[in-house]
């Protein structure tokens, strides 16, 4: 008999899960969606096995439980959980992107016997919605979970053991430390990346050219400030304490630095950016990290017409998938760049030696 698990919310991680889970012929995936065309289209796609038109009665037929919904529905669904008449040995878990008051809700449920381990599967994409879900998402990316400390360890495998084959790298901390790390490397630099934005607004007003020169490593450094406004609100709300924290440090490093610039002495300066350069060179480029990932490879190709879409044109010969293309224009290390996104480092791979077999470009990842 298949296990049944019931994945509420079917937008990109909730699809993309179900599909990452359904490599497994013995899992029987349920979906249920607020949004009927989604639930439809989930189910007319392949999404899903079987649809579910309330979430009650989809709970109610589950052995696994997952809320791929925002944290603040997934809040207000965990409070309605013990009403309902669930399997005894129920394994219940989400998708947030925080944690904490996740699991503070989750007291509730430990109280009344139902297992819940908290998840946040780091994997993100550009795209979104039911058609943009990926059986192949959280392939090498990092997926979290947040047990309790007393939690039974033959629940946690069980849910390890469901997750193992979306190819995802399991690992545990508590939810405090969740928090922390995401807001770390995730959320607060989505604050930076605001910040600066509004600054260059600001400063647009006074000097209306200073927009189209913001190109290059402006435009680079403050993508993801381009993310879902309602998103975000929400995350910097629940992960407010942590922010505020990271806030703080930030501003004790900017008066660090402005007092490196007061005082111009050229080797401190130059020590400052080389430690920032060592740090950076230093980071897991060939892992996932927070949230969207994506896998860039930098083409040195030359001005001439049709250069792009010769390089498109080998990579469509070799059935190579990209999610997306720009051009570098006005860095100061870097100038008249292409460079070319990958949904997986295997796919960056296989471009890098299909552009070397076909063309004399020079090739690299920053």
């Amino acid at each position: 008999m298949k296990q049944k698990v019931f994945i509420i919310g079917l937008g990109l991680i909730g699809g993309s899960l179900a599909l990452g889970i359904k490599r497994n012929k013995d899992i029987l995936i349920i979906g249920y969606d607020a949004n009927s065309h989604t639930l439809n289209t989930a189910k007319k796609i392949g999404v899903i096995d079987e649809m579910a038109i309330h979430i009650k009665e989809g709970s109610e037929l589950a052995d696994v439980i997952v809320f791929a919904t925002p944290v603040n529905e997934t809040i207000r669904l965990m409070h309605e959980l013990p009403n309902w008449n669930l399997k005894k040995d129920v394994i219940v878990t989400d998708t947030g992107s925080t944690k904490r008051e996740i699991m503070e809700a989750a007291l509730m449920l430990k109280e009344v016997g139902i297992t819940f381990i908290g998840g946040h599967p780091m994997a993100g994409s550009h795209k979104s919605g039911v058609e943009a879900a990926r059986a192949h998402l959280f392939e090498n990316a990092y997926y979290m979970l947040t047990p309790f400390e007393t939690e039974n360890d033959q629940e946690i495998n069980e849910l390890s053991n469901l997750l193992q084959v979306t190819k995802a790298k399991i690992v545990q901390v508590n939810a405090n430390e969740h928090d922390h790390m995401t807001a770390v490397v995730s959320h607060f630099p989505h604050l930076i990346a605001a910040s600066l934005v509004h600054q260059l607004a600001d400063e647009n007003e006074q000097f209306p050219f200073t927009k189209q020169l913001a190109a290059g490593g402006f435009r680079d450094l403050t993508r993801i400030a381009s993310a879902n406004p309602i998103m975000w609100r929400d995350i910097t709300l629940q992960n407010r304490k942590e922010l505020s924290n990271q806030l703080q440090l930030w501003t004790e490093e900017m008066i660090k630095l402005q007092n490196l610039l007061t005082h111009a002495e050229a080797e401190e300066i130059e020590s400052y950016f080389s430690k920032a350069k060592q740090v950076r060179d230093e980071l897991p480029i060939s892992s996932q990290g927070a949230m969207f990932s994506v896998f860039d490879l930098y083409v040195d190709v030359p001005d001439y017409p049709g250069v792009i879409s010769e390089i498109t044109g080998y990579l469509a010969k070799d059935n190579i998938s990209i999610t997306n293309l720009r051009i570098v224009e006005t860095r100061e290390d870097i100038f008249g760049i292409l460079v070319i996104s990958f949904q997986t480092m295997e796919d960056r791979a296989r471009a890098s030696k299909c552009i070397a077999n076909n063309t004399t470009f020079e090739t690299y990842i920053s």
